[in-house]
């Protein structure tokens, strides 16, 4: 048995190698010496794969509960074998589409480039694939060169700020931030952290506003320091960022109600016909090619700004708060300095 298996081993990989390769391998290794009906043991097992009996033992276990095989352990002979027949080793099975999704995944981890979320998402898939059988034949190359990702603006963050922002809000930390909004001198603000969260690639931390005793939204580059209290809380049932955002047109909510219409002409309806850009649209086509999209919000200073992005190609038409405050922005931006 020991010559076979070892004869088996170096037709696959040197025992070095058997460190760094994942515990599929191995439970093919043992998969291949009970094929051969030589009753192997964990012992022996251990000392050709070079791994403890206690690995082996495990890995035993798992082919026996989890994959099903018709594993069991002969005491007069001291050794494992197979009850009945296995035609093949259970492994991932996985289609081209599968893993092309896969690599567009890898792909898309672009927003956590830095982030202390980054190496265990790119740990997580590393071990998917190395869960994949050998016989895929698809050409990762090719569609490295056929998907991308690309952001406008890369935000950019203090990694440890970040880093201590990401525990506080899985072990729910309260915190102590210097905070300075734009236009303004940086102040303290004690914050219980709700939910950290990532918004067109923007990151946002929604977090309870001791001072104001209210739920604020907080730009993680803005915050110059930031340092536990020691003290925890428990996160309200009720917060819910999905409710909270739901009548906002991007990540800030206000109180107010406001219907709002804006027109666009032929040359930017069909961008506008594209997405969705809010749950409470609709929208009509014009006779003159345009379209007229009418939403349902919180607050206006956001789709404001939105507006004013699409130049003489959008007319507001409601309400009256936002038509004054585009033609107040349009107004400034022709007035010389």
């Amino acid at each position: 048995m020991r010559d076979a298996m070892q004869h088996s081993a170096k037709n696959h990989a040197d025992p070095a190698a058997l460190h760094s390769r994942p515990p599929l391998e191995r439970m093919l290794r043992i998969h291949q010496a009970l094929q051969a009906g030589e009753f192997p043991n964990a012992t022996s097992l251990a000392r050709v794969i070079e791994v403890s009996t206690k690995t082996i033992q495990r890995d035993l276990e798992f082919m026996r509960d989890r994959l099903n095989l018709p594993l069991e352990y002969d005491a007069g002979r001291k050794g494992y074998f197979y009850t009945g027949e296995v035609s093949g080793f259970p492994t991932m099975q996985i289609t081209e589409g599968e893993i092309f999704a896969l690599v567009v995944a890898e792909k898309a981890l672009q927003q956590y480039r830095g982030t202390s979320f980054e190496k265990p998402l790119l740990s997580a898939l590393k071990k998917m694939e190395q869960a994949l059988p050998d016989t895929i034949s698809l050409n990762l190359a090719d569609i490295e060169q056929t998907i991308s990702f690309r952001t406008r603006a890369e935000p950019i963050l203090n990694l440890e700020i970040f880093d201590v922002l990401a525990k506080a809000v899985a072990q729910r930390q309260q915190l102590e931030l210097h905070y300075r909004k734009p236009g303004h001198a940086a102040e303290a603000r004690l914050v219980d952290a709700y939910h950290l969260a990532n918004i067109n690639g923007e990151w946002y931390l929604f977090a309870y506003d001791h001072a104001r005793k209210d739920l604020r939204t907080f730009v993680p580059a803005r915050i110059q320091s930031v340092k536990p209290t020691g003290k925890t809380f428990e996160r309200p049932q009720k917060f819910s960022l999905e409710q909270r955002l739901r009548d906002s047109f991007g990540v800030y909510s206000g109180e107010g109600e406001f219907d709002v219409v804006i027109r666009f002409n032929a040359r930017a309806a069909d961008y506008i016909r594209e997405k969705k850009w809010h749950p409470s649209q609709t929208l009509r086509d014009l006779k003159d090619g345009g379209a007229e999209l009418k939403l349902k919000l919180s607050s206006l200073a956001e789709v404001q700004r939105w507006v004013l992005s699409w130049g003489g190609d959008a007319q507001v038409l409601k309400p009256k708060e936002l038509v004054e405050s585009v033609r107040t922005a349009a107004q400034k931006i022709l007035q010389p300095k």
